[in-house]
């Protein structure tokens, strides 16, 4: 199968880094500070979801913007020694011209650049919740992105692990390609599903790029 594009829209966590460790560790240790229920927290989605949403699900809204903070807090400081790139990620970006991709991420800019700086990847295009007013599933991240970049959604392909973030990718019109890295193959609806970037080619073009799975 191969893919053509005009821009190439990546998640972050779980698609281009591996921080899964990083994050139970912090969420854990905050939901312990603000008494939630070890049942309250597991029914709660957390994976490729802003931290706003789901302290809302969770706590009272006038406690929300303390708790956003302290979650916050937590996480970037976490960060050295607990972020690793993910197989094929370095690879397959450095291969990328650096107007023709984003990094979309539900993480706030803060988070988000901290992860990003710790394996070297500084991309030129970047959306963190603090740039939308709603997160994925929703599409207003993707399209932002497309819209950054100048392409048509149409012409956008997005890499995402969570399933909230495929339907994103969906809703905005885009083709998806699905990395099982967190989730199993079986939960990710997408036009490509690979166990992830390793398992994939880009071939630059004057029109664009062409993305193959390898083998």
């Amino acid at each position: 199968m191969k893919i053509h594009a005009e821009a190439l829209l990546f998640d972050n966590d779980g698609t281009l880094v591996s921080s899964l460790e990083s994050v139970d560790r912090c969420w854990t240790r905050w939901a312990q500070e603000y008494g939630i229920t070890a049942e309250d927290f597991a029914r709660i989605e957390l994976h490729g979801r802003p931290a706003v949403e789901i302290a809302a699900d969770l706590l009272a809204a006038d406690i929300v913007p303390e708790a956003l903070a302290r979650i916050e807090q937590l996480e970037v400081e976490d960060v050295p020694g607990a972020v690793e790139a993910l197989p094929g990620t370095l690879a397959l970006l450095g291969a990328l011209p650096a107007e023709r991709w984003a990094v979309v991420t539900s993480a706030t800019r803060r988070l988000a650049e901290a992860r990003l700086d710790e394996v070297g990847i500084r991309p030129k295009t970047l959306i963190a919740a603090d740039d939308i007013t709603r997160g994925k599933p929703d599409p207003e991240p993707y399209l932002l992105a497309a819209r950054e970049l100048g392409v048509d959604p149409a012409r956008c392909v997005v890499f995402e692990d969570a399933p909230a973030g495929l339907q994103a990718g969906r809703a905005a019109g885009m083709t998806t390609v699905a990395l099982a890295t967190t989730h199993q193959a079986h939960e990710l609806d997408a036009d490509l599903v690979v166990k992830d970037l390793s398992a994939l080619s880009v071939l630059v073009t004057a029109q664009g790029m062409e993305i193959s799975a390898r083998g």
